[in-house]
């Protein structure tokens, strides 16, 4: 088991004065600054290989503060107006009309109009899977700043979909979108180094009132221990997860702040359900049944988690804490049992074959090697090999390629405070996130029901039903609820932690001299 702390503490150390401490020697530390320079260098744990909004999946240009979207959520995890300044339906949710804001200008000093908008919508739908599935837009039409979107069936929750990054606002006619995007929003790309920064500079346009920060760096370091390095060298201001053994010193440093709240987020268990062995439920039980939840908090997560009992945090009105209760070694072997395998040699056989298996991860999160590591240890002890494969490109991996069994993941569940777009996206088939290509009818029906509901109480109770049935089935391991943690140079001011993820630099982002 890998519970020991002191060896923990001791590695990361080793690694704190090894590790390179910043995304290039160009990051100006707060105490290096003029006065009246306000800039701030943050360091992200994902890297991004483009900055269209429309493809990022790590969300670069709405964190950055380069793009906005129609609707956004706030700390509570509750939708409100942004570039949209309201909406209606008079269908239950077959046409919706959005009026977007006057006087609002793109950065390169386009107005923005409802025609603008139907275009950069039109353009997610053209480049993304996922958001066409989600969207699910049947025609839009606009006049002056009313538009207009019927859909293919009632989406009782449609605004909702409107949070996600991927529909952010842009000029589709700007070149080199993928290096250089035009938005709305406070800051505007100066230059991309791919996989290493986005420098920005204040848009002085900008509709929402004054920009504090002159200008900003958005780094990537997907390596825990450069980036706190980076802190503590004064190369970098804020810090986006930090490794959880730092965080002993780090609040104990007046130099820093460091912020933690309950994120929306889920690191997950994926079964591959291409492969024979895992179409069976037991195996599948027999798996999750390993997982010690509690273990893995306090060990691996430094107590700055919750254990899931589900995909969603239990605070939902949608969440369903129906779990599988049989834990330990003992109750694995018999789901095994039922599977129809037997344990000879210390291999768990079946049909003469040992059970073999092979897990993708990958280390932009640092716990889920850990975890993947906890998980092939207490599996050696079931008779169940399985071999870790590290990757670059986890969403893409396992999208596009069949050759894993295990993959552990982990995904915002609930960005909008709404069930429907995770169960959508992850579970019927053809889902813009279904990597384990599940098809389960009855679950199917479920969702569909959901999405075509509109009073709230029946949705939370559907969302229930298909959570229960996931849980029941084991279709997913939910592991833990990872808290969001942030530290940061205390001269940084306005600073704040958004459970969505997707909120970072804003126009309020203050330094002190």
């Amino acid at each position: 088991m890998i519970n020991n702390k002191k060896l923990v503490s001791m590695i990361f150390l080793v690694l704190l004065c090894l590790t390179a401490c910043a995304p290039n020697e160009e990051s100006v530390s707060i105490k290096e600054r003029k006065k009246t320079d306000k800039s701030v260098t943050f360091l992200f744990n994902f890297t991004s290989a483009t900055l269209d909004p429309h493809t990022d999946d790590n969300y670069t240009a709405v964190r950055g503060g380069v793009g906005e979207t129609l609707v956004k959520i706030n700390d509570d995890l509750k939708i409100k107006p942004w570039l949209a300044e309201k909406w209606e339906t008079k269908d239950n949710g077959l046409t919706w009309t959005f009026m977007i804001r006057k006087n609002i200008m793109f950065q390169n000093g386009k107005a923005l109009d409802a025609n603008a908008v139907k275009s950069s919508l039109q353009r997610t739908i053209d480049q993304s899977y996922a958001m066409k599935n989600a969207l699910n837009i049947k025609e839009m039409k606009a006049n002056s700043h009313a538009l207009t979107i019927t859909l293919k069936e009632p989406m009782p929750k449609f605004p909702s979909e409107l949070v996600h990054p991927n529909t952010a606002i842009i000029d589709v006619d700007a070149s080199n979108i993928a290096k250089k995007p035009i938005g709305t929003g406070p800051f505007r790309v100066l230059s991309f180094d791919q996989g290493n920064q986005v420098k920005l500079e204040r848009y002085e346009n900008y509709w929402g009132g004054k920009v504090k920060l002159k200008s900003a760096i958005f780094g990537f370091n997907e390596d825990a221990n450069a980036r706190v390095a980076a802190l503590q060298s004064g190369t970098a201001d804020i810090i986006y997860r930090p490794p959880l053994e730092s965080l002993g010193t780090l609040q104990t440093d007046p130099s820093f702040k460091v912020s933690g709240v309950p994120s929306v987020r889920t690191h997950l268990l994926l079964y591959n359900q291409t492969n024979d062995a895992l179409k069976d439920e037991n195996v599948r039980k027999a798996i999750d049944t390993l997982l010690n939840r509690k273990e893995i908090v306090s060990s691996i997560m430094n107590n700055q988690a919750a254990a899931a009992r589900g995909p969603f945090l239990p605070q939902f009105p949608f969440a369903d804490s129906t779990a599988n209760e049989q834990r330990g070694m003992t109750s694995a072997k018999k789901y095994l049992e039922k599977a129809g395998y037997q344990i000879k040699n210390d291999k768990a056989i079946k049909n003469g074959k040992p059970l073999s298996l092979s897990l993708v991860t990958y280390s932009s999160l640092p716990e889920l090697p850990l975890i993947a590591q906890l998980i092939q240890s207490n599996a050696k002890e079931l008779g169940i090999t399985i071999k870790i494969h590290l990757v670059e490109d986890s969403d893409e991996y396992v999208m596009a390629k069949d050759d894993w069994d295990l993959a552990l993941y982990s995904l915002i569940t609930a960005p909008r405070g709404d069930a429907s777009y995770y169960l959508s996206t992850n579970y019927l088939p053809g889902g813009g996130l279904n990597a384990s290509r599940i098809n389960d009818d009855t679950l199917t029906k479920m969702i569909e029901q959901l999405n075509s509901t509109v009073d709230d109480a029946k949705r939370d109770q559907l969302a229930k039903q298909a959570t229960a049935l996931i849980n029941r089935k084991m279709l997913t391991s939910s592991i833990v609820h990872p808290n969001i943690v942030v530290a940061y140079n205390q001269k940084v001011k306005n600073w704040t932690t958004n459970p969505s993820e997707y909120y970072m630099l804003t126009q309020h982002l203050d330094v002190t001299p």
